[in-house]
């Protein structure tokens, strides 16, 4: 994830968290959805993952398509440390992507699939970050994003989320951005949304609940949800996971 202002301290938020986002329910739920929708076909793919965080994606991308090449771009040092345990077969870059940089010459214009999950909600300016990273995607590339809708919690704003999207303001975004927009949807609903009341009710509270080693009691919860996750409905206008889909023009 990309910080956009010195109050994000991301290595920070992975020496925190690291643990309870590989176990989050949420994201084993979006990463099903992100998946579902890279649509590999059956050439060698190359994946550029933009925010890969501590390499959870990555990983998954390996194991189901093996002989696909993967690029992380992550602003953190403790993520890319953690992603290079986790993957050592990809290439991790540590890059402020809302900053113009060139692009290694081996990675210009080289992705032809490529990952946003989870970034946008956390910088102040999306669509330049989306701009920045266009430079490491061919023409063609087909993106999938994911952020945050509905309501905003006190834990989503401890962990730094600057908004919360709309189908509408995400299109906006992506197109700003320079790419154009083949489907936005909600998705979610309704256990994930069920899940996210809870963390609404929880507060900041659960910032201290999710720091550190996890409980068998934490462990628990978080698979009663992950099974339930698994019933949600495809598309729902009452969903609060975003998903869209965009090409880089050309």
């Amino acid at each position: 994830m990309e910080r956009p202002t010195s109050t994000d301290d991301w290595d920070r938020h992975w020496g925190d968290y690291a643990e309870a986002a590989a176990a989050n329910p949420a994201q084993r739920y979006r990463l099903r959805l992100i998946l579902s929708h890279l649509a590999f076909s059956g050439a060698r793919a190359h994946l550029v993952d933009i925010g890969s965080g501590q390499g959870d994606l990555l990983v998954e991308v390996r194991r189901r398509w093996p002989q696909t090449e993967l690029l992380g771009i992550e602003l953190s040092e403790a993520g890319c440390r953690i992603a290079r345990l986790k993957v050592p077969h990809a290439t991790l870059l540590q890059r402020d992507l809302l900053k113009p940089g060139d692009v290694p010459p081996a990675f210009r214009r080289w992705g032809s699939h490529a990952v946003c999950s989870e970034v946008l909600e956390h910088v102040d300016r999306p669509d330049r970050l989306l701009l920045n990273a266009s430079a490491f995607l061919a023409p063609g590339c087909r993106l999938v994003v994911t952020v945050p809708g509905g309501p905003m919690s006190a834990f989503d704003r401890h962990i730094g989320h600057r908004r919360h999207y709309t189908q509408e303001t995400l299109s906006a975004v992506l197109e700003a951005a320079g790419l154009e927009v083949e489907r936005v949807a909600a998705a979610g609903f309704p256990f994930h949304s069920l899940y996210r009341l809870a963390v609404l009710a929880r507060g900041r509270n659960l910032a201290a609940d999710v720091a550190g080693p996890s409980s068998w009691f934490r462990r628990g919860v978080m698979r009663a949800f992950d099974a339930t996750f698994r019933l949600n409905l495809p598309t729902s206008p009452w969903g609060w996971q975003l998903v869209a889909i965009a090409r880089v023009p050309g």
